[in-house]
């Protein structure tokens, strides 16, 4: 793991804040205008980009190039550039593109900082409610419209008492769909759509757990450091790390994870 001193723990964040700031105002300058569109990263199935995302990531790298020259890239949009500190940034200049264009306000922007082993620090922004979840090197809090207040994950509850999130209803493939149903069915309630917002809702100890496939690492990077520092718990459908995407369960504490887990695996 890479060694970071107090000084450069503090330049890491007002970095990341810095980012944050200038991805707001990239996203909503485009957000809930006529006339926004969108391209298609795939041929079989609606995957949209729009200028916005495009905008966003390239104000960040801009920032990035000025104040942390030494350190890597990983972003969406543009791909990886490498380093020479250790520490890479990874961006997800709009996650959640597809509420995005549809103008739900359940977007957000995921900015986080890894070394060679894990993430030591991560943001979730939603520009437009003007939230910021914040996660790692002594932080764990959410500044907004109501002021600032410290994360903290839903204590132990049974599956049968406990909200659960996904993006998509199929989740993924259709075995994977078949293990989200058995926890699915279990739960107490179950909803669908939130994007990012829904891991910045599970630090907030609003929801139990968040379950996903399919995913990427720019995708759960900075959720990992954000719920973690909140006191829960982020694993792959197997209890493995995550850092890389793929399947991943959320869970705001090892009780309830470990319920989940179990019916994952059958």
């Amino acid at each position: 793991m890479t060694k970071i001193s107090d000084s450069d723990a503090r330049d890491v964040i007002e970095t990341a804040h810095a980012l944050a700031e200038a991805a707001r105002a990239a996203t909503l300058l485009h957000f809930r205008s006529a006339g926004l569109t969108a391209d298609t990263k795939e041929t079989t199935r609606f995957d949209p980009v729009t200028v916005a995302d495009r905008l966003s990531e390239a104000h960040m790298r801009e920032i990035l190039a000025q104040r942390r020259p030494q350190d890597a890239i990983l972003g969406e949009e543009f791909g990886a550039t490498t380093g020479t500190s250790g520490l890479t940034w990874v961006l997800d200049p709009i996650d959640g593109t597809r509420g995005y264009l549809s103008g739900t306000p359940t977007w957000g922007v995921l900015i986080s900082v890894r070394d060679e082993a894990r993430v030591i620090y991560g943001l979730i922004d939603q520009p437009y409610i003007r939230e910021r979840f914040e996660g790692g090197l002594g932080r764990a809090e959410v500044n907004g419209p109501s002021g600032r207040s410290p994360l903290a994950t839903r204590p132990a509850r049974a599956l049968s008492q406990a909200i659960l999130l996904s993006t998509f209803p199929e989740v993924g493939t259709q075995a994977e769909y078949t293990s989200f149903r058995r926890v699915a069915d279990q739960a107490k309630l179950v909803r669908y759509g939130m994007d990012c917002y829904g891991y910045a809702l599970l630090a907030a100890g609003q929801v139990d757990l968040v379950i996903e496939a399919g995913l990427q690492a720019y995708d759960v990077q900075a959720p990992i450091a954000v719920i973690e520092a909140a006191g829960g718990v982020v694993t792959d459908w197997q209890g493995k790390p995550c850092l890389q995407g793929g399947q991943v369960l959320a869970a705001a504490n090892a009780a309830i994870h470990a319920e989940a887990l179990a019916l994952l695996n059958g």
